[in-house]
């Protein structure tokens, strides 16, 4: 018996998904004037709309992806809605999306992974690492356009113990540059957020376990900084505050025109840009086995090799081995191969870094595998 689709899809297509007509996009819109790269993409396409849920740090990604996979595949459309990592893997294991997108992969403890195998007709769901977004250390310190900043530094900043932006600890990073006698307003999220979540698993891996907080709810010392909902206030905050210092995705400070600072991990200054991202994105080790692409997080916040920017946040989209429907198999396929093939310019404008080759080669393997 092959996964049928559960009635409640329809449901909660109705409810809100991301639709593609609803991105202003065109569905006669050729796949030259999407993404040039597509024109000479061999998919197969189905015969079904794609549907998925999850995580909301990918869903500006999946704009991208649905407006490129409908110019490939003309009248199809991949459904995503926006609904958190949690809903995503719930309603992926209840078979009422084709695939999820999550901050995490399958957690094997709390019985996810044995519950995707029987979603997936008794073959093993695959954690397929598609989507990479760059976490920003946002500042806004007049007169200063160049900063370098590193974890200790950063951890300190939001534990209290660096108040000012002329401190020893950041003037040691900063040779030969005038800072000013400014106090550090740090910014973080208020609500619970997979920024905050990765944020903070970085800043535990990079002080070698110093920095004690951790998961989506942000723990910094008491007293210290302003919480705000989400990115985009987080942003504002920083940008209207003199001495404002925020963590945040790409996107918004490049949009605000804020200073992002470089981060030294132990090799010299590395700036936020895509070649170096991508060159920390091409060393990261992979957990799982064969096609089952769960990615080392260690290896991404602890790498100190130079030229590796490593303030990187990872989502995956969760997926049957086998078990699809036909048609469904060949959509979730076909649209995949789209997102891993997408326009490097509209994912950096919307705050992402495009999959560097030898990893995508990876992506492509499993997505490819898929029956």
């Amino acid at each position: 018996m092959k996964i049928k689709r559960h009635s409640a899809a329809l449901s909660f297509l109705a409810a809100g998904t991301l639709v593609l007509s609803a991105c202003g996009s065109d569905q006669n819109v050729s796949p030259e004037n999407v993404n040039p790269a597509l024109t000479d993409l061999n998919v197969e396409c189905g015969t079904e709309p794609v549907t998925s849920e999850g995580s909301s740090a990918q869903k500006n990604a999946m704009d991208v992806f649905a407006r490129d996979y409908s110019a490939k595949c003309p009248g199809q459309e991949l459904n995503y809605t926006k609904s958190g990592s949690g809903k995503g893997v719930s309603s992926f294991l209840a078979g009422q999306i084709d695939f999820g997108g999550s901050d995490s992969p399958l957690d094997e403890e709390d019985g996810e992974v044995a519950r995707a195998a029987e979603r997936c007709q008794g073959n093993p769901a695959w954690n397929v690492p598609m989507v990479f977004g760059p976490i920003a250390m946002a500042y806004n310190i007049p007169g200063v356009d160049d900063l370098t900043l590193n974890a200790e530094v950063i951890g300190k900043i939001y534990q209290g113990e660096i108040k000012n932006w002329n401190d020893p600890a950041v003037a040691a990073l900063n040779p030969g540059k005038q800072l000013p006698d400014l106090d550090i307003v740090p910014f973080y999220r208020s609500e619970e957020s997979g920024t905050s979540d990765n944020f903070q698993k970085y800043l535990k891996t990079a002080t070698n376990g110093a920095w004690t907080g951790e998961g989506k709810q942000f723990q910094g010392g008491p007293g210290v900084g302003q919480g705000k909902e989400g990115s985009d206030q987080v942003s504002q905050a920083t940008n209207t505050t003199p001495g404002g210092l925020s963590y945040v995705e790409w996107s918004y400070p490049k949009n605000l025109g804020l200073g992002i600072a470089k981060i030294d991990s132990g090799a010299g200054p590395v700036e936020l840009n895509t070649a170096n991202v991508g060159n920390v994105i091409n060393q990261a080790k992979i957990e799982g086995e064969g096609n089952d692409l769960r990615v080392d997080l260690d290896s991404i916040y602890g790498n100190k090799s130079p030229g590796a920017y490593p303030v990187v946040l990872n989502t995956y989209e969760i997926v049957c081995s086998k078990g699809y429907e036909p048609e469904t198999a060949k959509g979730v396929k076909a649209a995949l191969t789209v997102a891993a093939n997408a326009n490097p310019t509209e994912l950096e404008e919307a705050g992402y870094v495009p999959l560097p080759q030898e990893f995508k080669d990876k992506v492509l393997t499993a997505v490819n595998a898929i029956s």
